[in-house]
């Protein structure tokens, strides 16, 4: 099989929650994703611990605040090892953070509209554009900002592929068929993400609330397998 996609979100209130997923996926998955939840509860010690442990970090903070304060952060989050970092769609926090980043490995990816958001939900925030215009919007400041990649929904993965042909897209809100949406509105399958030209899935509930985790990861990497084998 080609480089595992898949990012497992460690969406959990402990380390040692997180621990536990982290042994039953065994090898099966090298890159996870730590959120929010999980940075507040464990902090930069648990991430250290990932990259320690070989595996690959997503760091998912979506940073957002003025330029020398977010400069600052990405400088420190560089010198943990992680290898992914979130940060807002805006063009001078962008900035800041490749001016943290520096020569350092850490790959910044740039947040467009959350997949929890709708048309509605633009429009509560006084945006009178389409999800897909204020996206490739983001795509475009993006890319001049000089990110490495892209956090888009599924849906949108195919229109920011042609418009950022060389950007790392990153993809949450992707479940199998039959699987909860849960909070998120703009989802797809992994097949379909996959196809759309994803190069990375973003994958939590389906997997952390299995019954058997493992079991689950090896489905959807078996649907990943045979999109990539039609493709």
């Amino acid at each position: 099989m080609k480089t595992n996609p898949v990012i497992v979100a460690l969406d959990f209130d402990s380390a040692d929650a997180a621990r536990e997923l982290v042994e039953q996926l065994g090898d099966l998955v090298s890159f996870y994703k730590v959120g929010l939840e999980l940075y507040a509860a464990a902090g930069m010690s648990f991430v250290r611990e990932l990259v320690e442990r070989g595996k690959d970090v997503f760091l998912d903070l979506k940073l957002y605040d003025i330029g020398e304060t977010v400069k600052r952060a990405t400088v420190q989050v560089a010198r943990s090892g992680a290898r992914f970092l979130t940060v807002h769609g805006s063009r001078a926090v962008m900035q800041a953070a490749v001016e943290g980043r520096a020569s350092s490995p850490l790959k910044l990816l740039a947040v467009t509209v959350l997949t929890s958001f709708d048309q509605d939900d633009l429009a509560d925030l006084g945006y009178p554009c389409a999800v897909a215009d204020l996206v490739s919007l983001r795509v475009r400041k993006a890319m001049e900002a000089g990110v490495d990649g892209i956090v888009c929904s599924p849906l949108e993965v195919a229109m920011v592929r042609a418009l950022a042909p060389r950007a790392i897209l990153v993809t949450p809100g992707v479940r199998s068929a039959g699987a909860g949406k849960g909070d998120q509105k703009r989802v797809a399958t992994p097949a379909e993400a996959i196809r759309a030209g994803a190069d990375y899935l973003v994958i939590g509930r389906q997997i952390t609330r299995a019954a058997d985790p493992r079991q689950e990861a090896l489905r959807i990497l078996a649907e990943i397998e045979t999109a990539r084998a039609g493709a």
